[in-house]
């Protein structure tokens, strides 16, 4: 059963002392370019986690059976031994999530469980733990196939945790451009600021969760360039985190109830966020 317990967790203290060596280094070494930390939105941000981790984890449980099911109807069981079974997850995984990631931006219905994420104007390490409520129910799909690739389950939700654990570090004004070879191949810091931007320029870019290389391959690449303003294109302007989990679906909700066709309804849940009928 503890295999089946997000790795992550047991990082949260250290994820909190850094969240307070980061900010304590705003105030021993401000940089006027850097937005640094606000106590009200840092709080929001730690609420927001802690209520994805009081959903996630007991969710997380009960997804066990699908994926130990798909795994036992796999044509091939990998073994966990095999150096091979954890080279192939880790690109599967990476991939996985590239999709998952980008999908959530890209389908409203998935949006409204990942514009949390995104809706802090401030860039810091408690941003990273600013996590959707419904995001452990709208993330289950993309996973599934590593199951029937034979991939054992419980090496599945280990190298998932992986993945958030790195880019926890991801998420912070401090570390500039890091040397050419690792920025190429690898997610950094400036690529995922780029990510959390809300310039034109910057906005539905750098999907990446360990390596940038789907992003180059998909075309979905953009290097920072100009100064990153952080947020949502229309910032929602409240530290409530009930309003912060659901704003989007209530959104959605309104949207659907004055639609006046089936068509422009599935199209406010399924169509790109900001999607309207053509007048």
């Amino acid at each position: 059963m503890s295999s089946m317990i997000p790795a992550v967790l047991y990082a949260v203290p250290a994820f909190l002392l850094l969240v307070v060596v980061e900010a304590l280094s705003y105030r021993f070494a401000p940089d006027d370019d850097e937005r640094g930390y606000e106590l009200r939105d840092t709080t929001t941000s730690l609420t927001m986690g802690v209520g994805s981790v009081l959903i996630g984890t007991p969710w997380r449980l009960l997804t066990v059976g699908l994926y130990v099911g798909l795994w036992t109807l796999a044509p091939v069981q990998l073994s966990p031994t095999s150096v091979w079974t954890w080279v192939l997850l880790f690109f599967a995984d990476d991939l996985a999530y590239y999709w998952f990631h980008r999908t959530h931006h890209e389908v409203r219905l998935f949006w409204a469980a990942h514009v949390v994420h995104h809706s802090s104007t401030f860039y810091n390490l408690s941003t990273a733990l600013r996590q959707g409520w419904t995001t452990p129910m709208t993330s289950l799909p993309f996973w599934l196939p590593l199951a029937l690739l034979g991939i054992p389950p419980w090496m599945i939700f280990l190298q998932q945790s992986i993945n958030l654990l790195y880019q926890f570090f991801l998420h912070t004004e401090r570390i500039n451009v890091l040397p050419r070879p690792i920025e190429w191949i690898f997610n950094t810091p400036s690529h995922h600021r780029v990510h959390h931007g809300a310039n034109n320029e910057y906005l539905d870019r750098n999907y990446g969760g360990i390596l940038i290389i789907w992003d180059r391959l998909f075309r979905s690449f953009e290097p920072e360039r100009a100064a990153v303003r952080y947020g949502l294109t229309k910032n929602i302007n409240t530290y409530n985190p009930l309003r912060v989990a659901t704003h989007e679906y209530v959104a959605i909700w309104r949207d659907v109830r004055e639609a006046t066709s089936w068509r422009h309804r599935l199209g406010h849940l399924f169509g790109r966020p900001g999607w309207q009928p053509a007048r």
